[in-house]
């Protein structure tokens, strides 16, 4: 690793002005760092051509003067997102050989705001999981294991689903990357890696090119290693897309204005449900001193209550493989991907499903279905959706008297790869803290905020009101600051 792949994105954009460097040498320095980081499973797909020739293109508009707001910043894609003409897996074999035609709304507007893909990296298949090690193409190690790569004394999980996104941040190996959150799948593990990552209103970014896990819930959204970096990344990932029924026709504020650092008057939400059983002492110690760092900066901290919380994890794990199962009935073997023939049209089918989707995409389309069927869609479905409107009661509710609230992100710091895998449920429980902010389609983001008693980081979750993302970015710059977490992984110390 060199000085340049520790550059924030806002420091990078700074040299870049100043011609310290090119976007060709910072190009090339984060292409040799992405060669370094193999050993850990981040990439599925590298493109260091793409990435040179991007870079390039960036230094000629930059010697014309006309700079785009990203330009230079070379980022890595989460693995969902369509690419044109780079191959798109989803991290399912299922996907074998896609190349798309097109590219997602999303990453169109970061290229178009200059920014530099150096690649796609891993994810839990298709997005279903909390540590990305459901993917057809191996788990991601996070860079916070200790001793040498690929001879690792314990291997921590980097969370999920957009584990690649956040490892890859965390190595110094991009600026930034895209995630998409369908139930925490940047806020986790943003938390988990020391990383920042922030989940925008849903319909904040366009859907479009994405590929979909559960169409209500999904959003895309930026991990970076600042806040400051999440705002300027957010920017260009924002905006209205007639392509997207559900994207919201809305002005983009600039975000990075919103950083004044001052939170003086603002009231800060604490949730009493969410002292949950099973939260660490020093989860909840952190979360004190959390409240205590926005209390010095002049906020108020007041406690609010979210009662329906208790029911979020099982309304979204209805109401998520429910839209699952339909989205993913579109993978049949007959028009893209992998195709396993059989002896007629119905047995080419099952093959097909069969061994193109892992274990836990096939347990979530086995309960998205049942949950849909004839005889259970009132009793299980419509019940859940019915928990959702209340859970969304429950933040309007809150946000009468306070302005954002802050909770942890996760019950408990990163755990060994190999811990839960056999039991599903407490797999899920790693999603407590974030999933009822989905199923309201609200803002929120994690920040770092310090280590645990094992050296691994934990994370701070602050949650907005809906698009009103700046309050959010300026209160987690303020715990940002104030948490001043400085710590860096084994592998890049």
């Amino acid at each position: 690793m060199t000085a340049l792949t520790h550059l924030t994105m806002a420091g990078a954009l700074d040299g870049l002005a100043k011609k310290e460097f090119t976007a060709v040498e910072l190009a090339e320095a984060h292409v040799r760092a992405v060669e370094a980081v193999r050993p850990f499973n981040i990439f599925i797909t590298e493109t260091p051509d793409a990435a040179l020739s991007m870079a390039k293109a960036s230094d000629e508009r930059r010697a014309k003067g006309e700079a785009a707001p990203m330009d230079g910043l070379p980022i890595a894609v989460k693995d969902l997102f369509c690419t044109k003409g780079v191959a798109t897996t989803a991290g399912s074999h299922i996907l074998d050989g896609f190349k798309p035609e097109y590219e997602s709304t999303v990453t169109s507007q970061l290229w178009r705001d200059g920014a530099v893909m150096l690649g796609k990296v891993n994810l839990d298949e298709f997005a279903m999981g909390s540590a990305t090690i459901t993917a057809h193409q191996g788990e991601t190690v996070s860079p916070w294991s200790s001793g040498a790569p690929g001879a690792w004394e314990k291997k921590i999980v980097a969370g999920g689903s957009s584990g690649g996104s956040a490892a890859v941040i965390a190595a110094r190996a991009a600026l930034g990357a895209t995630g998409t959150d369908t139930g925490g799948s940047i806020r986790q593990p943003a938390g988990y890696t020391g990383t920042v990552g922030i989940k925008p209103t849903y319909g904040r970014c366009s859907r479009w090119g994405i590929v979909a896990y559960a169409s209500s819930l999904d959003q895309a959204g930026p991990m970076t290693r600042t806040v400051e970096d999440a705002a300027i990344m957010l920017r260009s990932m924002c905006g209205f897309d007639p392509k997207d029924s559900t994207s919201v026709d809305m002005p983009v504020p600039d975000f990075r204005a919103a950083l004044t650092g001052d939170i003086r008057g603002l009231r800060v939400g604490i949730p009493k449900e969410y002292r949950v059983e099973g939260l660490s002492s020093e989860i909840a110690a952190l979360w004190d001193q959390g409240i205590a760092w926005l209390k010095e900066a002049g906020a108020e901290p007041v406690e609010v209550s979210l009662p329906h919380t208790k029911y979020a994890l099982a309304a979204y794990y209805i109401i998520a493989p429910a839209e699952a199962s339909s989205n993913l009935a579109r993978y049949d073997g007959v028009r893209y991907g992998l195709r396993v023939e059989g002896g007629n049209l119905k047995e080419m089918y099952e093959n097909t499903r069969g061994a193109g989707f892992g274990k836990e995409v096939q347990r979530r389309i086995l309960i998205g279905t049942y949950v849909l069927s004839a005889g259970y869609y009132d009793a299980y479905y419509n019940k859940a959706r019915q928990v959702r409107t209340r859970i969304k009661w429950d933040f309007d509710e809150a946000f009468k008297s306070c302005d954002v609230i802050l909770t942890p992100t996760a019950p408990s710091t990163p755990f060994a790869i190999g811990e839960k895998m056999d039991d599903p449920v407490q797999m899920y429980l790693n999603d407590v803290f974030t999933v009822p902010i989905n199923l309201a389609g609200l803002p929120a983001m994690s920040v770092p905020a310090g280590l645990g008693a094992d050296g691994l980081p934990l994370g701070l979750q602050l949650i907005g009101r809906p698009f009103d993302e700046e309050t959010l970015l300026r209160v987690g710059q303020v715990v940002e600051k104030a948490a001043n977490f400085t710590a860096v992984p084994p592998f890049v110390a």
